[in-house]
């Protein structure tokens, strides 16, 4: 049950959930390297188990939050302007891959000293086959998103806005599917390889952790989902729904500049 305030901000109560993912995350991060370095994965399969606990506690605690009437409108504002900083912080990730794909397509550095660099002999991907495709599906999974925002602020149609959500969902699915089948037809058929050389390195890296936020947005459309299915989000009140349409938008944008950038001007057709 909703309670009064007689403020417009939210007074945390003490919480464990910091304390837990910081250790939770140390542990994932800590098993990762010794994983790499010929370990055992239990550390690192633990921590992610426990990040995805935090995770799921966590975010259902602010859920639950909302539900009682501690996200008042300036609370909302907060929490947008949070989100703001979150996508921007994404967008230095991803130029950080755009600037070192650029920097060995223009002027790639010698791999020893004294040496010629020597760009790899491989079959190029041509852009508009697979590429392509994965391009219209992630931009009509967009317009999806779109449909159920719209259905929702403007026309509080839940049957619409759940009708758009699982359109998107599935498209996103969709797209994580087709890139999954590019990257095995890539090193079983075509030579490629994930590392060993500058080109590969920044094609799979940027490809890859695009790929990783295209998984992450589709279950962050799930939980709106499941959300919207319980009668969750109302056209004044659903932070939680316009966070994760802005994230699916910034996949959307950085997807095409991987397209135009990646597949068809590094990566020329054959």
């Amino acid at each position: 049950m909703a309670h009064a305030k007689n403020h417009d901000y939210h007074i945390l109560a003490p919480s464990s959930w910091p304390l837990i993912g910081a250790i939770a995350g140390f542990a994932m991060l800590f098993g990762a390297v010794l994983w790499m370095h010929g370990g055992t994965p239990f550390l690192f399969w633990g921590g992610f188990v426990a990040v995805l606990y935090v995770m799921f506690g966590w975010w259902r605690a602010v859920v639950l939050e909302s539900h009682v009437g501690d996200h008042t409108p300036v609370v909302r504002l907060g929490l947008r302007y949070g989100f703001i900083l979150f996508i921007m912080s994404e967008v230095m990730f991803f130029v950080a891959w755009f600037w070192t794909f650029f920097k060995q397509a223009l002027y790639p550095m010698n791999e020893y000293a004294g040496s010629e660099y020597v760009p790899p002999i491989f079959d190029p991907v041509n852009a508009f086959h697979l590429p392509l495709i994965n391009t219209l599906i992630l931009l009509l999974s967009g317009c999806a998103v779109t449909w159920a925002h719209h259905a929702l602020v403007h026309e509080n149609n839940r049957k619409d806005l759940i009708s758009g959500l699982a359109i998107s969902i599935v498209l996103g699915l969709a797209f994580t599917a087709l890139q999954a089948y590019e990257y095995a037809e890539l090193l079983l058929h075509y030579d490629w390889t994930f590392g060993g050389d500058a080109f590969f390195s920044a094609f799979f890296m940027a490809t890859g952790f695009h790929g990783a936020h295209v998984i992450i947005g589709t279950i962050f459309l799930t939980v709106c989902l499941f959300r919207a299915m319980r009668g969750d989000f109302t056209p004044r009140q659903h932070v939680g729904f316009e966070a994760a349409a802005w994230y699916w938008h910034f996949v959307d944008v950085v997807w095409l500049f991987l397209f135009f950038a990646v597949y068809i001007w590094g990566v020329p057709a054959g």
